[in-house]
């Protein structure tokens, strides 16, 4: 069988593999889907040719953790808090989503992604109210051609379906898709397991979804340490007695951790994702850059709830720099000082969303970088684009400038799904119009049930402590 050939040739390549480093001209050969070849230049007859002549060739661009479906209510949390977007999105918007909204909301998410040359998404899907809720999760997030890694979330739709009801149903639906929807473990869309909050449930039911997702071979994610006073979730302490913590579950946010919670995390392996804009504007404490730095784990980044955040991943590299840096020169500053160097370099904010977010998500023998036997998940930037010219420091420019309107192509295992500026399977305009209806038919139905939102109870987090406290596991008796 003939192979097909695509030729990404001219531009400045910024492999984000050491041993081949940066090529300020040169040239990526993918057959098949695969990279086969990254030098200065390539003769290469029979492939297509993407013109990269003026711009930054890079690896596609990796979030670790985004509600893709939260896409059809994008910027309504805007003047939340965290305790709004609980009560407002979790328990208002996300029970009255019908199947097609959920549809809509991953196709229209993926494609923001890739329009914003985020070739990879850890999809962290959460609004499995039915059966088919949950095949419409998968069927949005494929018909977009995103690379992702779908998360299925247990989590209890409220009311709950009477067919669809009880904790054991929602493991059973998880078996179900895994052979219905995910044959394939290396495929382009792979099987991941989004863990209900710790303690938000009975302990056993955290056990029962680790124990199906390994048995599955699913990545796990989990919200950790996001919430200050008595709900604290997490449950680090707790998992690490019973064994429970791994390389293989990828833990959000982690601002409320302690030193021995941190230790814990590193010593069994664990992954973190940092969502800067999520935590800056809703009150969740510091971005955790430092106890990263501090106790040896890579961070990665992600977009997090779309309700509120852009799905570029340009914004949250700059919003993490800025803090890192800001965050390791206060003391400096109120000493009377100026700091002398920067902690951390726009390189090392790049591998946030490259090679760090690759190996979270099980993922680094695949993508993260431009190297040969890795998949061809590829982006353009610049060429002609204003905001990239001058650029004498590539990657500075990368970080500091870049705008989805840079983001010129884009390819998904050596598919082009991003061509001049345009997705090559979707009409952006088509697809908004489409949301906007979705947006509208949703909020009128919430309105004409009497919802108001965001509806916070007064005192909110004090309502759920007896749950959170009634959940916890006893501690061992030694």
């Amino acid at each position: 069988m003939a192979q097909h050939r695509t030729l990404v040739t001219g531009g400045h390549v910024v492999s984000m593999d050491p041993a081949i480093g940066d090529l300020p001209t040169g040239d990526v050969l993918i057959e098949d889907g695969a990279i086969v070849a990254v030098a200065p230049s390539l003769q290469v007859d029979d492939a297509e040719v993407v013109d990269a002549t003026g711009g930054v060739v890079l690896p596609g661009l990796i979030d670790t953790h985004r509600h893709t479906w939260q896409s059809v209510v994008r910027g309504i949390c805007a003047d939340w808090t965290l305790g709004d977007y609980y009560f407002g999105i979790r328990l208002a918007i996300s029970p009255a989503m019908t199947p097609e909204d959920v549809r809509v909301g991953q196709l229209l998410g993926g494609a923001d992604a890739l329009n914003a040359g985020v070739t990879t998404l850890l999809d962290f899907s959460h609004t499995n109210n039915t059966p088919a809720h949950s095949d419409a999760a998968v069927a949005g997030i494929v018909e977009s051609g995103v690379r992702a890694a779908h998360c299925h979330g247990f989590f209890e739709s409220r009311p709950a379906d009477p067919q669809f009801g009880t904790h054991d149903d929602r493991v059973r639906d998880l078996r179900r898709l895994a052979g219905q929807h995910f044959p394939d473990p290396r495929g382009l869309v792979t099987l991941g397991v989004s863990l209900s909050e710790v303690f938000g449930q009975p302990w056993q039911h955290t056990l029962d979804e680790l124990a199906v997702a390994r048995e599955l071979g699913a990545l796990v994610v989990s919200h950790t340490g996001c919430v200050w006073g008595s709900c604290v979730t997490g449950g680090i302490r707790e998992l690490d007695e019973a064994g429970q913590l791994g390389p293989d579950i990828v833990h959000v946010h982690c601002n409320t951790l302690d030193d021995d919670e941190w230790a814990a995390l590193a010593r069994t392996g664990g992954k973190v994702s940092i969502s800067v804009e999520t935590e800056l504007n809703m009150g969740m404490g510091r971005p955790v850059f430092e106890r990263c730095r501090r106790h040896g784990i890579a961070p990665t980044l992600s977009a997090d709830v779309i309700s509120l955040n852009s799905g570029d991943l340009w914004h949250e590299m700059r919003f993490g720099l800025g803090f890192d840096r800001w965050d390791a020169t206060q003391a400096v500053n109120l000493a009377g000082r100026m700091p002398e160097t920067v902690t951390t370099t726009a390189r090392e904010a790049l591998t946030w969303t490259t090679v760090n977010a690759a190996d979270a998500m099980g993922m680094g023998d695949r993508i993260g970088s431009l190297t040969p036997g890795k998949r061809g998940d590829v982006v353009v930037v610049g060429g002609g684009s204003f905001e990239m010219h001058p650029r004498p420091d590539v990657v500075g420019s990368l970080v500091f400038q870049t705008t989805v309107a840079d983001v010129r192509t884009v390819l998904v295992d050596g598919r082009v799904v991003k061509r001049d500026g345009a997705l090559v399977d979707h009409d952006l305009a088509a697809l908004g119009r489409q949301a906007d209806e979705v947006c509208d038919g949703l909020l009128q139905r919430l309105s004409d049930a009497g919802v108001t939102l965001p509806g916070t109870p007064e005192n909110g987090w004090d309502v759920m402590e007896p749950l959170f406290q009634a959940n916890r596991p006893q501690p061992a008796v030694r």
